[in-house]
């Protein structure tokens, strides 16, 4: 069917729901929006579906998500006894988050597959735990994460706990592509419990044993109750799902002088102290200054809306505060794990550390100097998750942390996608080890510096909406595979990796990837430099991650400044 057949076969299709008629009926008349809800279906892939809220087939709405749902239970159901096991549903504070879940739920109980509803909003990482924890076969949180107030989406999980491969995204996407609309169903939730197949997930099921297997990674629990009393955290969870978890493990450690900020404390689906609710945004963090103006703080955390994120602003010695890139933060906390756990003679000798492959090369020399294997994976938390079971399968190496610069880290196995609660602990515990030294965890951020050189990252972006965006995506992708530059802002080429192809071409040299197909670029510079060109899997963006490095600081600023310039000329 055409856009506008599809426009009125919804029409057609949920005459009864007097609300979506009125809406899609309101732009009758405006092609253009009618056009960006029908072209195409909201895409679902390893991070399952985002996007902004509203009727259409390219929208997050109740009857995509039924969809969805049907889909995966389908696909489940193509192993009848694992299917039994159950599904796992969690969500956030966004708006229809709760009704978007409970309708998740009753169509998998429809479809005969168990579904265990928590009972209020949680974070993703207590949802992962949760999967592996009750041993389902799956998991779905209905979150958009750090996206503004009008997205949502759903990520589906794997019994393992990170968010589903490509293999298996293609799979759930056979089957709900076979699935109509109309034959979405709900089981009325009183039968639902009476049959036993949905489950509400109280406070006491996963949360307390969630919580105390966090703060087993505490590397040095004896420095936090030293030094804990005296260190003055502000926190704000951003309106989001971070504010128990959050607080609960920083008391239960002996935090005990975190504030909070009121005005971000309780959920609010609009986030309306604030733009945009993600931790990488200066403009979130301007009630948790004033806060910590008031109470003396010299630490700020933030988690975004599912907490699987955290940002961090830190007080320097002059009493400046400066927000820490995701980068800096991974590689403050490798830091100290790695530095730690060699001074107690606990280091593994097989130890080994993941990021993705657009986080900052420092990570690399920073493993390199302990002697600790560093992996690499394309973004996507899902990955470091397979690394893990990896490693747990094989024997061959320990896993000891990872992190994306997107403000993702994990040091756990038994979570297997980003943690914000695990974060908060583990930062927590440097900020006081730099108390006890006398210093800031600012100073500690340029110590690092200092001892591998300065690493910057800034990363561009290039918003392209639409249909017509779409195709102007694959056509600045397609230029520069066919004709990738020789230099970028006067820094020779000298290898390039195409994770399309799968193939790193140095000169007339060529080597496998060793990584999944994925539509991504990755320019090798002189001088340890980078460029890597990856459309966003979640938005309408095209990203530049943009790497430089050099022993003077200022040195490797102004490199990083003309790299960037010359890289935005690239989407042109």
């Amino acid at each position: 069917m055409d856009i506008h057949e599809n426009y009125e076969q919804w029409l057609k299709d949920f005459a009864d729901d007097a609300e979506t008629v009125k809406e899609l009926e309101s732009i009758r008349n405006d092609e253009k929006e009618i056009e960006d809800r029908f072209y195409t279906e909201l895409s679902f892939g390893t991070a399952g579906m985002r996007g902004v809220l509203g009727a259409g087939m390219n929208r997050m709405n109740k009857y995509n998500v039924r969809r969805a749902t049907k889909g995966l239970a389908g696909y489940l159901k193509e192993n009848p006894e694992q299917a039994k096991r159950g599904v796992v549903i969690a969500y956030d504070s966004r708006r229809c988050s709760d009704s978007f879940a409970k309708d998740t739920a009753l169509v998998l109980c429809q479809e005969g597959v168990p579904a265990y509803l928590f009972d209020a909003l949680r974070p993703v990482p207590i949802l992962s735990f949760a999967v592996r924890h009750l041993k389902a076969i799956a998991g779905i949180v209905i979150t958009a994460s750090h996206n503004p107030p009008q997205y949502n989406g759903y990520k589906v999980y794997g019994e393992d706990g990170a968010q589903v491969a490509p293999e298996i995204a293609e799979g759930i996407t056979r089957v709900i592509r076979a699935t109509k609309y109309t034959d979405c169903k709900l089981m009325d939730e009183k039968e639902a419990l009476q049959k036993g197949l949905l489950k509400y997930i109280g406070n006491k099921e996963v949360d307390d044993e969630y919580i105390a297997r966090i703060k087993t990674l505490s590397i040095n629990p004896e420095l936090l109750e030293k030094e804990g009393s005296k260190l003055n955290i502000v926190y704000t969870p951003l309106h989001g799902s971070g504010n128990v978890p959050v607080r609960r493990v920083l008391k239960e450690i002996g935090l005990t002088n975190v504030a909070v900020v009121k005005e971000q404390e309780m959920p609010d689906p609009n986030f309306s102290t604030i733009k945009v609710p993600n931790p990488e945004d200066p403009g979130a963090y301007d009630l948790a200054f004033k806060k910590a103006a008031e109470v003396g703080a010299s630490v700020i955390f933030a988690t975004d809306p599912d907490c699987d994120r955290l940002g961090v602003a830190v007080k320097d010695g002059k009493g400046e505060w400066h927000l820490l890139s995701g980068n800096q933060i991974g590689c403050v906390l490798l830091y100290y794990i790695l530095s730690s756990k060699k001074k107690a003679g606990k280091l593994p000798a097989n130890g080994a550390a993941v990021k993705s492959i657009v986080s900052t090369s420092l990570a690399n020399k920073i493993c390199e100097s302990f002697g600790v294997a560093i992996f690499e994976t394309l973004t996507g938390f899902k990955f470091i998750g397979e690394k893990i079971q990896q490693f747990m399968d094989s024997g061959k190496y320990t896993f000891l942390f990872g992190f994306e610069e997107s403000y993702g880290f994990l040091s756990s196995t038994f979570v297997r996608d980003k943690d914000g609660v695990n974060a908060s602990l583990l930062i927590s515990e440097v900020a006081c080890a730099c108390m006890a030294e006398g210093i800031t965890l600012y100073d500690r951020v340029q110590q690092i510096f200092k001892e591998y050189g300065y690493y910057i990252e800034n990363v561009v972006s290039t918003t392209l909406p639409g249909k017509d965006g779409l195709s102007r995506m694959k056509e600045i992708m397609t230029g520069l595979r066919n004709n990738p530059p020789a230099e970028i802002a006067g820094l020779k080429v000298t290898a390039v990796r195409d994770y399309l192809k799968g193939i790193r071409k140095e000169g007339d040299k060529e080597e496998p990837t060793g990584l999944p197909v994925s539509d991504v670029l990755y320019f090798e510079l002189e001088k340890g430099c980078w460029v890597c060109v990856r459309p966003s899997g979640t938005e309408p963006k095209i990203k530049l991650y943009v790497n430089s490095n050099d022993k003077d600081e200022s040195e490797a600023r102004a490199l990083n400044e003309r790299l960037c310039s010359a890289s935005k000329e690239l989407m042109k």
